[in-house]
């Protein structure tokens, strides 16, 4: 895509190529640059001197039978047929990174209301920071609020805006401490985001502070 406003930090990039995020930065991470041609070139560039370093650094002694060992554990892992996953290449309206944790399409994604229209689906990531598909229906927003740590949300359909910008297809939103908004759908489509976030949100209003722990956000 080449009409994407909104890209990924250096920061957030040297650390998806060093692995250091969790789960569901790495999967929100992983999305964008499926669909971003700038941030995957700069990524490259991270990635290369990654590995002028690594070339540097003193080599760890490994087990006789290791690689052996690793090659045995990748092929007695079940594949997708087998555990009910799509096959590589099946053709889902998603970007690939996110295909298999949904199990397919946004046909498949199990939705659950979270009110006034808007639905969640919270992935399985790792419990460092949870990674959710958000539906916004078009013109409706989502309850104003702050963070206590770092949001990523990458739009996947239609787009959002907020007090700082307008945000559309593969336009990724890096939020912190520093921000508080309310993000509201556009008028003339349903708006699909992939949101990760490593801390719980800071809710101004009473009702969405009560459903915080049974909704997880």
């Amino acid at each position: 895509m080449t009409d994407i406003k909104h890209h990924l930090t250096d920061a957030l990039l040297m650390a998806y190529s060093a692995g250091t995020l969790p789960e569901a930065f790495n999967l929100t991470i992983a999305a964008h640059l499926s669909m971003c041609d700038d941030c995957r070139a700069r990524l490259g560039a991270f990635d290369t001197v990654g590995g002028a370093v690594l070339e540097q650094c003193n080599r760890a002694p490994m087990d006789q039978g290791s690689l052996e060992a690793t090659m045995a554990r990748i092929m007695s892992a079940p594949t997708q047929a087998e555990d009910g996953k799509p096959k590589p290449g099946a053709a889902s309206d998603l970007p690939a990174p996110l295909v298999d944790y949904v199990g397919g399409s946004l046909e498949s994604v199990k939705w659950r209301s979270v009110g006034m229209g808007v639905k969640q689906a919270i992935l399985p990531t790792s419990r460092e920071a949870t990674a959710r598909l958000l539906f916004i229906p078009a013109g409706a927003a989502v309850p104003d609020h702050g963070h206590r740590g770092t949001e990523l949300t990458l739009v996947l359909r239609g787009a959002f805006q907020d007090e700082t910008d307008h945000f559309g297809p593969g336009d990724i939103e890096v939020a912190n401490e520093d921000l508080h908004h309310t993000p509201v759908a556009d008028i003339g489509a349903d708006c699909i985001c992939l949101a990760a976030t490593d801390a719980p949100l800071r809710f101004r209003g009473l009702i969405p502070r009560i459903a915080q722990p049974f909704l997880r956000i």
